[in-house]
């Protein structure tokens, strides 16, 4: 299993160690195994270059997730996250830049374990796995 984050914040960014140990019990919970998942951090002008060059949207997003994988079960991946939209999402939900970027981490990883949010329910179910995350993560840091 390999988990790499480049280009990623030297400040408010989450232990790298905790992160990758809660990511890989996460997917575990959902029966995935990471082989290999690549978290690139970039700015606002980047993603959204990469939004309108692979997806055809012409908006600023916070993540843009590709899966690589080819063996069911398995996971490889590489999410792009722009820097830029987290800071603003953070500030807009009175939340820490670090939890902010936990959330849009683990964002990620449960999208490649096929977890949708086009829809209410699945929003919320996104939602719920998300805070599951946070959760895992807190209780890891305190340990």
């Amino acid at each position: 299993m390999k988990i790499r984050f480049s280009q990623a914040p030297s400040k408010n960014f989450p232990d790298r160690k905790l992160l990758r140990t809660c990511l890989e019990e996460t997917a575990q919970k959902l029966n995935f195994k990471i082989t290999l998942l690549q978290y690139v951090f970039v700015s606002d002008a980047e993603l959204l270059e990469m939004n309108r060059d692979f997806l055809a949207h012409d908006y600023y997003t916070d993540i843009i997730t590709f899966d690589l994988s080819e063996i069911e079960g398995e996971i490889e991946g590489e999410i792009y996250i722009s820097r830029d939209r987290v800071r603003e999402n953070a500030a807009n939900a009175k939340v820490t830049i670090e939890d902010e970027f936990c959330r849009v981490i683990a964002h990620g990883l449960l999208h490649l374990c096929g977890l949708k949010d086009k829809s209410k329910e699945e929003q919320t179910l996104m939602r719920e796995s998300e805070d599951a995350f946070l959760t895992l993560f807190k209780q890891k840091t305190v340990s």
